[in-house]
């Protein structure tokens, strides 16, 4: 037990503690610190998607703000963590690498705020449509940040947090959403994403997504959030014209971009089999099954997500793939930075 491994965590420990100041947009004087901002905690998808939004449970979202020394305008990252909670990662690893490659993380705590530590065991504490609600409340506060370039700001998701940054691009979702909210995300970077399989699996056609650059990491050796039904998505959502990049990780277990390089296993956490065939249209919301097309009436739906439930998985840091995962992620947004810059 080192002095320096001490030092790691004493300041993990007091970023996660830090006291948060209320902003409702900052100022150029605004530098990196804890802030906290106005979101709300929306019951449904279909909450989202009405206009006045109506409001459930008004709450105020905790983000860590991580700037580079640079003075030129630079792009953004806003991270949204998974089941787990906000981890050390997330303060610590992402923000310092990317900073270095000149690029702003603002990591978001989304369970903090509303009293809960973690949704392994039962997702239902937080609603799924509450985490897409955080990343546009997150990026309509980001977007008013002097030294941040507005139109460049990436959302990236772990684990749980990947199936709201993909929904963060739904055609849908930002009709309602983006106005109000401060304008769309220019990308997104799923990392072992929750969200291909089940009930949170979206159909995919030409008019769902916001044709955006989309990121998936996923490491090989997953049984948490499997890699199979990922690639499936990913080849769906290339055939409907997003430009979808898919990055396999060798022998990378779920959360390996965690500090702890030990592996555990975690029996009481829900996770959907890979061969569920569920899948929701989010334009209306419908459920269909995914083998016929067929769709399903709500006890058809009800009988069949009983048989995709399975509990257990494991999670393992891995330095070797958290290094390969941060290559790809500079070399994903610089990628998108060329092509921002060549259609100016």
């Amino acid at each position: 037990f080192t002095i320096a491994v001490f030092v790691l965590i004493f300041l993990t420990s007091s970023a996660l503690s830090a006291q948060p100041r209320f902003v409702s947009e900052f100022s150029g004087d605004d530098g990196p610190g804890v802030y906290s901002f106005a979101s709300g905690t929306p019951r449904t998808l279909a909450d989202l998607m009405q206009k006045p939004n109506p409001v459930d449970q008004r709450v105020n979202i905790v983000g860590h703000l991580f700037l580079p020394k640079s003075e030129q305008k630079f792009p953004a990252v806003i991270m949204l963590h998974g089941s787990g909670g906000i981890y050390d990662a997330l303060i610590d690893f992402w923000p310092k690498r990317l900073n270095e490659a000149n690029i702003a993380v603002f990591s978001i705590d989304m369970f903090g705020p509303r009293g809960v530590k973690s949704t392994g065991a039962d997702q239902s504490l937080v609603p799924f449509a509450a985490d897409v609600a955080d990343a546009f409340s997150a990026l309509k506060l980001l977007s008013t940040h002097p030294r941040i370039d507005t139109s460049r700001i990436t959302v990236m998701g772990f684990s749980r947090g990947a199936a709201a940054a993909l929904r963060s691009l739904s055609v849908k979702i930002n009709q309602y959403q983006a106005i109000d909210r401060g304008g769309e995300f220019n990308a997104a970077i799923l990392v072992y994403a929750g969200g291909c399989v089940g009930g949170l699996r979206p159909k995919v056609n030409s008019e769902s997504f916001l044709k955006k650059p989309i990121l998936f990491i996923h490491g090989t050796a997953d049984d948490y959030t499997p890699i199979a039904p990922c690639k499936d998505l990913t080849e769906r959502l290339a055939n409907s014209g997003s430009p979808v990049t898919f990055e396999s990780i060798p022998g990378a277990r779920h959360k390996f971009d965690a500090d702890d390089q030990g592996r555990h296993y975690y029996q009481n956490v829900v996770r959907t089999l890979p061969e569920c065939p569920i899948e929701v249209e989010l334009e209306s919301l419908i459920s269909y099954d995914l083998r016929t097309g067929v769709r399903l009436t709500r006890d058809e739906y009800n009988a069949l997500i009983k048989t995709c439930v399975a509990y257990g998985a494991s999670v393992e840091g891995g330095w070797r793939a958290r290094r390969l995962a941060l290559e790809r992620t500079i070399n994903f947004i610089n990628s998108v930075e060329r092509s921002h810059s060549g259609h100016k």
